[in-house]
């Protein structure tokens, strides 16, 4: 999902405007049809680059992008390059969408993730840093394999608790769980 997300009044960063809206995601804000076959990953934005809190929190966004182009494609291997090496969480969603993405037929409908808003980013005494974001998913179906019957998934809002590492001066996913 491209673009804006609202800066956390608890994330404790000076900035006042909101971030770019400007995204390199194939699929505009909103538009989440699984027919639209991206063809390249985003790039990660300025704003999500460095290990500010600021920086921290525009990541979580791009992460969602790398995810739905993921959910497209089938291709885990961008969120993977931007994901800690033992994040477990990461690799159960890279499992997941190798088996079932919109590339294959396994999603179709309205399954890309929306990052509604930072609910909470804070800098742990490690130097990560942690939170938890709010995350929207339409109403889509769902195919364990190609051919079986498509099992309906209503939309419904999720809570992705997060923790970042830093990674050659920018963040990387540590761990994160996502709960409906």
């Amino acid at each position: 999902m491209p673009g804006p997300c609202t800066p956390s009044p608890d994330a404790g960063h000076p900035e006042t405007t909101p971030p770019s809206t400007t995204s390199s995601t194939p699929t505009p804000k909103g538009t989440t049809s699984g027919t639209a076959e991206a063809t390249t990953p985003p790039k990660r934005p300025n704003a999500a680059a460095g290990s500010s809190l600021a920086a921290g929190e525009a990541f979580l966004g791009y992460y969602v992008d790398l995810l739905n182009y993921s959910y497209t494609t089938g291709d885990p291997q961008p969120f993977l390059a931007e994901s800690d090496k033992g994040c477990l969480g990461c690799q159960g969603l890279a499992d997941y969408v190798r088996k079932i993405n919109a590339k294959n037929g396994g999603l179709q409908g309205d399954y890309k993730d929306q990052l509604m808003d930072v609910k909470e980013i804070y800098r742990g005494s490690s130097g990560r840093l942690g939170g938890s974001a709010s995350v929207k998913t339409g109403t889509y179906q769902e195919r364990a394999t190609p051919g079986s019957s498509p099992i309906p998934q209503a939309a419904s809002t999720g809570t992705m608790e997060f923790t970042l590492a830093a990674s050659a001066g920018n963040w990387v996913m540590y761990e994160m769980q996502i709960d409906e």
